[in-house]
């Protein structure tokens, strides 16, 4: 995924933030465009038009990386142009990288890491005095400081109607295909009472939806409160917010996944109906080899357990095909486990190594062409599960937040439903704006969207 952040304004020094991977980088670039903005940097969507150029980047898949590079190279272009613009590479890649990325890229002026973002216009200015600056590292669990979110920018609210809010960040399970560990650091978890502050802030300013983020929310261990909570605690209070609408969060590991937690999908009244839960794969086999702490019986266990409290959640994963041992039949217990819980969308992915995780040791026993064909057939399974899902909508009505035009353009809004479920409509004959929550008819499903129609009052 990428995602390009920002507004236009008139200001004597502008920033361009391209942005990679999940949605914690698109979180972290709105950090890094809120800490410029406070001297003085606004947000432009022209790279050709920046005094800076900040590329925030992902790592955990050799894909995303390539894109990170190439993206190097097309800016560096740019600054040829432009001597005077500072060009900059932030996040995992950076992390990963460091000093390397600074040596192989002679036109790169900085190179920065998540956990160093509140330094970001320091390292700007040295950068502009001529000093190639390299930040990376991991602040000290114990002395993590999470930044807030502004609620106001420089023309009205910071956010739309929907903001992502940071409640832990790191990773401590050391999956054997995984380099979050490595390039995001060891779990830290937020004060419970900072993040219901940050929620109510946001929710005064015009928020009416908030997705609590971190690497493994579910891990969360009320930081260094003198009355600490878990996840669950966390949510009942982020849950009694005065007026706001609905709760998401992202992303959960099985195996941190709690009954209680479940339960709350049933017991607390702004927690939508949405759940994604990695499984990886569906052979108890492969996810052994990928050291998840789970097995393909338990996670089944986990679905019944969710969808028993909750049974209209809708439910996506992400997937690995081809990971090192992963043989025929391990593969097709992937398919069948996809087939039984029916899940509303994946993301899927062929298995790539990354340097220094456990699993580079074992190399890669799949080859790259059985790799492609077995994406291929799980993506086709998958596509037609969720078409079949959607369609489970047609008919039925839906309270959707409107988040503005849809991607055919003015003649029709998009919205989300409580499940995530895109849904359109048509903007004629609808007084809807950005931020309403109105009720829809859903008239048709399509593959990945809904058609809804504006109820008559």
């Amino acid at each position: 995924m990428s995602v390009e952040t920002g507004r236009d304004s008139v200001t004597s020094k502008r920033v361009f933030i391209r942005t990679f991977g999940c949605q914690m980088n698109v979180h972290d670039s709105q950090r890094m465009q809120e800490v410029l903005s406070a001297v003085g940097y606004a947000v432009t969507d022209e790279p050709e038009d920046a005094d800076l150029i900040l590329i925030n980047t992902c790592t955990v898949r050799e894909k995303s990386r390539v894109k990170v590079l190439s993206a190097i190279g097309r800016f560096a272009r740019l600054k040829d142009q432009r001597p005077d613009m500072v060009l900059g590479v932030t996040g995992c890649v950076a992390q990963q990288e460091g000093q390397r990325l600074l040596d192989r890229a002679p036109d790169l002026d900085l190179v920065m890491s998540p956990d160093h973002i509140a330094t970001l216009p320091e390292l700007v200015e040295h950068a502009r005095e001529g000093q190639r600056t390299v930040q990376v590292g991991f602040a000290e669990v114990e002395n993590y400081r999470f930044l807030q979110a502004s609620e106001q920018g420089e023309s009205g609210p910071a956010h739309g109607p929907t903001a992502l809010v940071t409640i832990q960040k790191g990773c401590d399970n050391h999956c054997a295909y995984c380099i979050v560990p490595s390039v995001r650091g060891p779990e830290a978890s937020r004060a419970a009472a900072e993040v219901v502050s940050e929620v109510q802030a946001l929710v005064d300013s015009g928020v009416r939806e908030v997705t609590l983020i971190g690497q493994n929310v579910n891990s969360y261990h009320g930081g260094e409160e003198p009355d600490p909570v878990d996840f669950v605690g966390l949510l009942t209070r982020v849950d009694a917010v005065s007026g706001l609408d609905r709760i998401r969060f992202t992303t959960s590991h099985p195996k941190d996944f709690s009954p209680e937690l479940a339960r709350c999908f049933a017991t607390l009244e702004r927690l939508c109906p949405w759940l994604h839960l990695p499984v990886q794969s569906g052979s108890s086999h492969v996810l052994e080899l990928m050291r998840r702490g789970y097995s393909r019986e338990h996670y089944l266990e986990l679905m019944a357990m969710v969808r028993e409290q909750c049974p209209d959640i809708c439910v996506g994963t992400d997937l690995i095909v081809g990971f090192p041992g992963e043989r025929e039949r391990d593969f097709l217990d992937t398919v069948d486990l996809i087939e039984r819980i029916q899940f509303d969308y994946a993301y899927s992915f062929k298995y790539s190594i990354r340097p220094g995780t456990p699993a580079e040791q074992l190399g890669d026993t799949v080859p790259e062409q059985e790799k492609a064909r077995r994406l291929r057939h799980l993506q086709a399974v998958q596509e037609k599960i969720t078409e079949q899902r959607l369609a489970r909508w047609q008919g039925k009505d839906l309270k959707v937040l409107v988040q503005g035009p849809s991607r055919k353009g003015t003649a029709q809004l998009c919205g989300r439903g409580p499940g995530n479920q895109v849904v359109n409509f048509p903007a004629e004959g609808s007084d809807a704006a950005r931020g309403d929550l109105v009720r829809l008819r859903i008239v048709k499903a399509r593959r990945h969207s809904l058609l809804g129609e504006v109820m008559a009052p």
